[in-house]
C-alpha cells in the first residue's frame, strides 16, 4: 500500500511519536488489543491473518522530518510489530530507521521478534535508543498458543543478551500479563544482566479479544476459564503491581512503568 502519513503524534506516556511501518501484524497473537484497527483496513481475513506494508513510507518519513518538527522519541510499532516476519523481505523498518536516524530523532521500539538483532548497526547510530522485546512468558508452548507466530521466548531473551552487550539500551516488557499463565519471578531472573529496565501491563479483554480467549482457554486450560470470565478486579491488578515492584527491588532491575486497563 501506499500511505499518505507516517509519523502520528503518540498518546503513550512514553513516546512522543509513532510511527507503524505495516497495518496488520502476522504474528497472530491472541489477545491483541491492536484489532481495532482493522476498520481501517480492506481485508475480510481475520486480525491477525492479514498485512499491508507501506511500500513508500521511507519517502513520506523523509517530507514529514524536512519540515522540522519538534523532536521527540518516536516510538516503533504501536499498533504493529515493526520485526514481524515480513520485514525479512521488505526492510521498510530498517529503512525508516536510516531516515530518522539522519535527523537524530530518539528511538524506542518494542517487538516479540529476534530479527531486530539485525539491525544494531544502525541502533548505534542514535544517541538515543530503546529497544525491548515482550517476554509474556518462558513458557514455550503457553508461547505457541498466544503468541504463534512470533519468535519462542528463548530467542527473545538471546536477542536482549546480544543487543545488551553491544551497548544498545535494553529493556523487557512484561505483558499482557495472562494469570496463572505469567510467572512474573521466573522472568525477572532470566532478564538479569540483559536488559536496562523492565516494563508491564495487564492483560486487556475489553478491546474484542475476549472470544478469541475464551476458546483458547476452552481447549488448552479449561481449568483457567472460569477464572478469566470472572475478570480480573482493579485490587488484582493493584496486587500484581506490588509483586512486580518487589521483583524489581529483589531483581535489581528498575521498573519504569505498570499499565492497567
Amino acid at each position: 500500500m501506499q500511505c499518505k502519513t507516517l509519523l502520528t503524534k503518540s498518546r503513550l506516556p512514553e513516546a512522543d511519536y509513532c510511527i507503524n511501518p505495516y497495518v496488520g501484524c502476522l504474528h497472530g497473537c491472541i489477545y491483541c488489543y491492536s484489532r481495532f484497527m482493522k476498520r481501517f483496513a480492506r481485508h475480510t481475513e481475520h486480525w491477525g491473518e492479514f498485512v499491508d506494508v507501506k511500500i513508500n513510507a521511507p519517502e513520506v518519513l523523509e517530507r514529514e522530518l524536512a519540515q522540522a518538527p519538534k523532536k521527540g522519541v518516536v516510538l516503533i510499532g504501536s499498533v504493529t510489530d515493526g520485526y514481524q516476519p515480513i520485514e525479512k523481505k521488505y526492510k521498510v523498518t530498517r529503512a525508516i530507521l536510516e531516515v530518522l536516524a539522519r535527523y537524530h530523532f530518539p528511538i524506542s521500539i518494542l517487538t516479540k521478534s529476534d530479527l531486530v538483532t539485525r539491525d544494531i548497526d544502525l541502533f548505534g547510530r542514535f544517541t538515543e535508543c530503546d529497544v525491548g522485546l515482550t517476554i509474556t512468558t518462558l513458557n514455550s508452548g503457553v508461547a505457541k498458543n498466544f503468541e504463534p507466530r512470533s519468535s519462542p521466548p528463548q530467542q527473545r531473551l538471546k536477542a536482549l543478551e546480544i543487543l545488551h552487550s553491544s551497548g544498545i539500551r535494553t529493556y523487557g516488557f512484561i505483558g499482557p500479563i495472562l494469570p496463572e499463565l505469567t510467572n512474573l519471578e521466573s522472568i525477572f531472573f532470566a532478564l538479569q544482566g540483559k536488559v536496562d529496565f523492565v516494563m508491564a501491563e495487564s492483560l486487556n479483554m475489553k478491546c474484542g479479544n475476549w472470544e478469541n480467549i475464551r476458546n483458547l482457554l476452552a481447549r488448552e486450560y479449561p481449568h483457567l476459564l472460569s477464572l478469566y470470565q470472572s475478570r480480573f478486579t482493579q485490587e488484582y491488578w493493584k496486587q500484581i503491581e506490588r509483586e512486580i515492584r518487589t521483583l524489581s527491588g529483589k531483581f535489581k532491575i528498575p521498573l519504569k512503568g505498570f499499565y492497567q486497563h
